[in-house]
């Protein structure tokens, strides 16, 4: 029987909602950097990327995650899943040349 109240997620829930969060996270700064970067040396994409980094925490937070149980893996899981789905999508998109 699980000693988990019920106002707690369950590691799996909370996986699943960090994971969720920074791959949309990701995909969605991709597509904010095309918009607004002029070109593929543009540091405005950077710029959105790290955004979206700092912006998921207090998300987390809101959808019911303890972030005070972060550990340094934690923030770098989060950093490299948002990175890697920003660079892939915005790299899809630059080399289409989508609008």
């Amino acid at each position: 029987m699980a000693t988990d109240t019920a106002e707690e997620m369950s590691g799996h829930m909370r996986g699943l909602t960090v994971t969720t969060l920074s791959a949309l996270a990701g995909l969605a700064a991709g597509v904010a950097a095309n918009q607004i970067a002029a070109s593929a040396t543009d540091r405005l994409g950077v710029a959105v990327l790290i955004a979206a980094i700092v912006v998921q925490f207090p998300v987390l937070s809101i959808l019911g995650v303890d972030i005070d149980d972060f550990s340094t893996k934690d923030y770098i899981f989060v950093a490299f899943m948002t990175f890697s789905l920003w660079f892939v999508s915005w790299g899809i998109l630059l080399s289409t040349a989508a609008l």
